[in-house]
């Protein structure tokens, strides 16, 4: 293991000039404090837990301090924002502080988010929020939980810096981990700029650092962009299976590595709704529960939009029109694992949907659904759950399909009951128990938070003493309106 003295810089990015970011240093919080760390993230880095203890942590954290060999960055990109295309864009808050290698030969950017003023904060102020700081701490941690590709988060810092938002808060800091940082959105602004020797630069450095296995391709930016495609089209998947709403699909908030990435008005769903809208900006539901997978087919044309110089948009098109297969294969596959179904049969797709109407109309819990049906044997599960539903007779109807679906299934019930517990958590992060914690923080008191991130570290395991963190979510915490204000 390393200390903050002997990590491994790599510069891959910041190699590219000022062009692509420019140097700028963090303005430090006002007494700053650590909230939370995740030792799993630090480990990342080769850092061992007791790096916590190096009071170097929390002033990295709250942008006092850096590494002396490392110059920090804002990146300059454009993206497509509710549609709607914004020139330029940029980290207005955030710092790529350094670019690390650990001894796995991994790729990390260390990036401190609410780190001040940058040129492109527009009107803004360059700070994020505590609020806001623990959702996105807890979101990528968790996603990491349930094997969802996603951005990590190292730690979260609060202050006596106040801020102004829909009201007064403190300003608070995040640094996130990824292995780069690159968005859709940096492909557009250079390209619709028409910065076409920059646009190359970026394409070069995206494939000989992160695509590496495509530059043997015939045609390399052709054999990156069905790759991304690939990504894209599985992580959205599982976005659908394990019900989670990213709330801005915007271009400049989606990963080239196809991660989970910039969360905001973020929610896991509670009662099962299709067309669930997380965001209260988002009026018309562009990016409601239900419209993910096309969004995603969209954003992606917007990427391959930027390379119709380079490649032929018949081949663009062709790989493009790969992505709803991918995206259904590796959701049925999902969808499967999470009903216990033992094989693989050509008319899943239908079970499964009538399956998630009948929960829409019951407005069931969706999490608890897929955990409960492992409980028990099915049948003894599926009379237990029948009285929630609304439609008795479809729900019948449904359960004789699913029972006939499953009559060659030649497992005990303990090792189906292990099979699935393994893919359904019993602990959920819920956008209620987030509000509790965030509200003693708000006030002082870390303990919930620290004691939530704990349940959701394990959440397919049920653990002494945590019931509640278990059960569905009272009246007033469900379907929080959450903004994007942070």
């Amino acid at each position: 293991m390393k200390d903050l003295d002997s990590l491994d810089f790599e510069p891959r990015f910041a190699r590219l000039g000022n062009a692509f970011s420019a140097p700028i240093e963090p303005t430090a919080l006002a007494q700053a404090s650590m909230v939370i760390c995740s030792t799993d993230a630090l480990a990342l880095l080769d850092l061992p837990a007791s790096t916590l203890d190096d009071p170097r942590l929390l002033q990295l954290a709250s942008g006092e301090w850096y590494w002396p060999q490392t110059t920090p960055r804002a990146m300059v990109y454009s993206g497509h924002q509710f549609g709607g295309y914004t020139p330029r864009l940029g980290d207005g808050r955030g710092l790529l502080l350094a670019e690390v290698r650990n001894s796995a030969g991994e790729h990390w950017d260390v990036h401190l988010k609410g780190a001040g003023l940058t040129p492109f904060s527009r009107s803004g102020d360059g700070r994020a929020v505590l609020r806001s700081s623990i959702r996105e701490f807890l979101a990528s941690e968790y996603l990491h939980t349930l094997g969802i590709a996603t951005s990590r988060a190292l730690c979260v810092a609060d202050s006596q810096t106040m801020v102004w938002r829909e009201q007064r808060e403190t300003a608070a800091t995040l640094i996130r981990l990824a292995p780069s940082h690159i968005r859709f959105g940096h492909f557009e602004y250079f390209y619709y700029n028409q910065k076409y020797a920059e646009l190359e630069q970026l394409q070069a450095h995206v494939l000989s650092d992160l695509y590496p296995e495509c530059l043997t391709a015939d045609e390399p930016l052709a054999a990156m962009l069905s790759v991304v495609v690939k990504r894209t089209a599985e992580t959205i998947a599982l976005w659908q299976a394990y019900g989670f709403c990213h709330g801005v699909m915007n271009t400049d908030n989606m990963s080239i590595l196809g991660l989970t990435f910039d969360f905001g008005p973020y929610a896991f769903l509670d009662d099962f709704k299709h067309a669930h809208i997380c965001n209260h900006s988002d009026n018309r539901g562009r990016y409601a529960f239900n419209q993910q997978v096309a969004m995603g087919y969209w954003n992606l044309t917007a990427l391959a939009e930027t390379l119709t110089r380079y490649v032929a948009v018949e081949r663009l098109q062709e790989i493009l029109d790969g992505y709803a297969a991918i995206q259904q294969q590796a959701y049925l596959k999902a969808m499967r694992a999470r009903l216990g179904l033992p094989d693989q049969q050509a008319d899943d797709a239908v079970l499964i949907d009538k399956l998630l109407l009948q929960l829409d109309h019951s407005a069931l819990d969706y999490t608890l659904f897929f955990r409960k049906l492992g409980e028990l044997p099915a049948a003894e599960a599926l009379a237990a759950m029948a009285p929630e539903f609304i439609n008795q007779a479809a729900f019948a109807e449904w359960c004789d399909a699913f029972m006939a679906r499953n009559a060659n299934d030649l497992r005990t019930q303990a090792q189906r009951r292990e099979q699935m517990h393994a893919v359904n958590p019993l602990y959920m992060l819920r956008n209620y128990l987030i509000q509790i914690a965030i509200e003693a923080a708000e006030d002082g008191d870390y303990a919930p938070l620290h004691k939530l991130y704990a349940v959701l570290s394990t959440p397919f395991t049920q653990q002494d003493g945590c019931a509640a963190y278990a059960e569905r979510p009272p009246q007033w915490g469900k379907h929080l309106s959450i903004s994007c204000s942070s």
